[in-house]
């Protein structure tokens, strides 16, 4: 109630701005501000969600603008047909960019994707006999029923427009969308494990992103009246890239702010007067601030002798020079880079961080329990009924090759429906690539593997969790930023069947999913003893709590096949003793387990089967009780005569 408040009285004072200020020339100001903010929105859901850096968005920016202006300039289509085609056109280029761009990572994509700005901008620069060239567009503004729209009137279409696009993405990010594209920022691998296609997911980021950024360039075109190659160049994508980062990844208000530090920094860099009274009210800030978190004993007085020092200096500067206009430059990188260094997170991340650290706690626990749900709902799997004959699962002369390293050579695994199997070996013997292997991360050099009477060797990641396999990790994988709920509901990504339509217009049926998800959710937290920190941070849970929720959130693809990779590493006595019993109540649901453990006494009290590896070859298999007396794993294991220890 209190964010919905905020947020109608926010629309309303955006209103109100052009009767406080009714200069043209600070109403074209916001108008740009909206537009851009709308551009940032879109760019956040890469950048911020996705967590990949692209460097063509003001290209597509560009696309949008010259789509409309095309259409409005050669064929008098007019504004509410030209805006809708400029959003389709851009996300149709968004898609051509993303499907081979995004099957790299890293500093290869931001290269691809500068590329392609480059591209675009040749080709608008080039196509005179549809872009005009180097002349440019000439564009009026729309007129409706007669009425030809001023500056303020085009302020209140873009004003409603920039509130459009910030319900429609906000619907969308706090959607199983939104934790999926979120997942992929933290843990591709995890995301690809759970279901979630991380090239499919990343070009749906990117088309949905253009889309936005061609809402945004349509509106400019209508805004400027001329456009021209140049005014979609590099340092567009530049300036949007900091204005993300500058105001505040992964919030809705991150966005608008960027975009106003964007716009109004060059303005306010051009003013000396108007330097010195913003750089004065900064520092008094920084003051403010850095005593509060010395009293509080958040920060300590070294931390923030940097930060406190530069903004005083930054201040009295403005009364030493009389030209500030030369030293534009310099001051707008100190400011990015004092920001990116001390609030990681933006300014509006900064604020965040500290409203949520003063706020009421009765909001905290009155948010828990909207979490949870039905607390007293009862999870359980549905009976897998294997269709094959013979075994659950069959990797039949598996073998991995990395170069001259065999890790696995010739292995043949069968998993008998309904037990615990167990699959140890000293550290390096092949038992993690194995499970490697077996859920797709890497394809095998040899063999197959046959699951539920199906072959699934070298299908992907997310597929093959489609089919129902499910694991955890060795090293834990868990989306650090989410939630530990949030992190379960990405396990249960594959029961939201609904559409885009109907999670931005939250239609019964897509309520109903998420409904019962989040009560599922709260089940299985329940089962792993979680259900207290529920919302917690998974990045702030200890470390053993971190293993117990890897297992809630592989459950939720509700798996026939569960691989637990070193699930008791980082548990105290007791805790083990509570995950064998765990482990055992898995089993009874009807889920087959293969276990790779170190802990002997898990191993040898839970396994129905015990199968060991040693440089890649499988060197035993059997009972628990045989395999602990065989010689060759003794060996393994000891290098002597002596029983592996229980």
């Amino acid at each position: 109630m209190v964010k919905i408040i905020s947020v109608i009285l926010a629309i309303v004072v955006a209103a109100l701005l052009p009767t406080v200020w009714p200069n043209p020339y600070y109403i074209h100001l916001m108008v740009v501000i909206g537009i851009y903010a709308i551009l940032l929105l879109g760019l956040d859901i890469v950048v911020g969600y996705v967590g990949e850096v692209s460097l063509g968005h003001a290209a597509l920016f560009g696309i949008g603008a010259y789509t409309a202006g095309v259409l409005n300039f050669q064929l008098s289509v007019p504004f509410l047909l030209a805006v809708p085609a400029s959003i389709v056109v851009t996300a149709l280029f968004g898609a051509i960019l993303a499907l081979p761009a995004l099957r790299v990572n890293g500093p290869y994509l931001a290269m691809v994707t500068l590329a392609f700005g480059t591209i675009i901008q040749i080709l608008i620069n080039e196509m005179t006999f549809l872009t005009n060239g180097p002349m440019g567009l000439s564009v009026r503004k729309p007129v409706f029923f007669g009425h030809h729209i001023n500056g303020t009137d085009y302020y209140y279409i873009v004003l409603v427009a920039l509130v459009t696009a910030l319900f429609v993405v906000q619907r969308i990010l706090k959607s199983h969308l939104g934790r999926a594209f979120e997942a992929l920022h933290d843990s591709p691998i995890a995301s690809d494990c759970m279901g979630v296609s991380v090239y499919g997911y990343k070009v749906y980021a990117f088309v949905l992103s253009a889309g936005i950024a061609g809402l945004a360039g349509s509106l400019f075109t209508y805004s400027e009246e001329y456009i021209s190659p140049n005014t979609y160049n590099f340092e567009l994508t530049i300036l949007s890239l900091l204005a993300v980062i500058m105001g505040g990844r992964k919030t809705r208000s991150g966005p608008i702010l960027g975009a106003i530090i964007v716009v109004m920094l060059p303005n306010v860099l051009s003013d000396i007067e108007l330097f010195r009274k913003i750089s004065i009210g900064i520092a008094v800030l920084t003051i403010v601030y850095s005593t509060y978190a010395v009293a509080t004993s958040q920060r300590t007085l070294k931390q923030l002798m940097l930060p406190l020092l530069a903004t005083i200096i930054l201040a009295a500067s403005g009364y030493y020079m009389e030209n500030i206009t030369e030293h534009r430059l310099t001051i707008f990188g100190v400011m990015i880079l004092f920001v990116v260094y001390y609030l990681p997170n933006g300014i509006m991340g900064f604020l965040r961080g500290i409203v949520q650290k003063i706020r009421p706690q009765w909001i905290h626990r009155h948010e828990e329990i909207s979490e949870h749900g039905d607390k007293q709902h009862v999870w359980s799997v549905p009976d897998h009924r294997v269709t094959a004959k013979g075994h659950l699962l069959e990797a039949r002369n598996i073998m991995m090759q990395f170069g001259g390293l065999k890790a696995l050579n010739e292995v043949n695994l069968e998993i008998a429906k309904g037990s615990v199997h167990g699959l140890i070996g000293p550290n390096g013997s092949g038992k993690s690539t194995m499970m490697n292997v077996l859920t797709g991360i890497y394809k095998p050099t040899a063999g197959e593997i046959e699951f539920n009477g199906k072959l699934i060797t070298g299908a992907t990641p997310s597929s093959i969790a489609g089919e129902g396999i499910a694991r955890t990790f060795q090293n834990v994988q868990l989306f650090g930023e989410m939630t530990a709920i949030e992190n379960v509901l990405v396990g249960l990504h594959h029961t939201f069947r609904h559409s885009l339509i109907d999670v931005v217009f939250q239609t019964p049926r897509c309520r109903k999913q998420r409904n019962a998800a989040r009560v599922r959710a709260a089940s299985l937290l329940k089962f792993v003893g979680l259900d207290d920190l529920a919302n917690e941070e998974a990045r702030n849970l200890p470390y053993g709590k971190q293993r117990l929720l890897e297992i809630a959130r592989a459950l939720a693809l509700n798996p026939s096949l569960l691989l637990l990779d070193e699930p008791a590493a980082g548990l105290t006595a007791p805790d083990i003793k509570e995950l064998i019993v765990m482990i055992n109540k898995i089993r009874g649901h009807g889920i087959t387990v293969i276990l790779i453990e170190h802990h002997m006494d898990v191993v040898m009290s839970i396994c129905d089967k015990v199968t060991v590896l040693d440089f890649g070859q499988k060197i035993a298999e059997g009972a628990p009780a045989n395999v602990q007396c065989d010689e060759k794993v003794i060996e393994a294991y000891l290098g002597g005569s002596a029983k592996v220890a229980a």
